[in-house]
């Protein structure tokens, strides 16, 4: 490999891929299997180098092509971004915000009428709480056993999962995948593969929100 004409063509690829916008795909293509191919030309030329100031050269060369070949895979990838953009659906995010709204505050009303039930009843308010998102956590496990609560997660998306009828879910849904793997190593060990990401950061959170406002009195 001569050492000029190696420089001359990188040289003169610096000046085709300033206009790299307007060359296709085909030709870009071609010019990244030159670049690997320059590319291991250029390490061994380097590496078989006795003299010290010709493998700087060569050196340099070879980061002008590494350069070169981070230029066009920056390139690709911005490409392929606009691509998917271009072609990927567009989200209805208005009817996906209405369709959450609907269900999760379908849930909500739905726990305040177990509230309102067990307040009639006698019961007191916490203890009705209790009694409601206890009421709540059954019937979507019941759900979610029977594949009903999987559709009206797809309808109402984030809807059915903030609530914690979406916590109950996870952990059904977890226990239903790995029940086939036993009853020790599958559902004891991964019943709470979704759910505990919940459990660890909500402590984290309990506990922070907790030292906080226990400085504060």
């Amino acid at each position: 490999m001569n050492f000029i004409n190696q420089k001359n063509k990188l040289l003169e690829r610096e000046k085709a891929l300033a206009n790299l916008k307007t060359m296709d795909q085909a030709a870009i293509n071609q010019m990244i299997a030159t670049l690997k191919k320059e590319h291991q030309a250029l390490a061994y030329q380097e590496a078989s180098e006795k003299n010290n100031d010709r493998q700087k050269n060569w050196h340099q060369l070879l980061k002008q092509n590494e350069n070169q070949m981070s230029l066009l895979n920056q390139y690709a990838a911005v490409q392929y971004q606009r691509l998917v953009k271009s072609t990927a659906p567009k989200v209805p995010v208005l009817a996906n915000t209405l369709r959450a709204f609907a269900v999760g505050g379908g849930i909500c009303v739905l726990g305040q009428l177990v509230i309102n039930y067990w307040i009639l009843q006698g019961i007191e308010v916490k203890t009705a709480a209790g009694f409601a998102s206890v009421t709540i956590v059954v019937l979507t496990g019941l759900l979610t056993g029977l594949g009903i609560y999987d559709e009206i997660g797809r309808f109402g998306g984030a809807g059915s999962m903030v609530p914690i009828s979406g916590f109950a879910n996870s952990v059904v849904s977890a226990a239903l995948e790995f029940k086939r793997e036993g009853m020790v190593y599958g559902i004891g060990a991964k019943i709470f593969t979704v759910a505990g990401p919940v459990i660890l950061y909500g402590i984290l959170a309990s506990v922070v929100i907790g030292l906080i406002k226990f400085i504060m009195m």
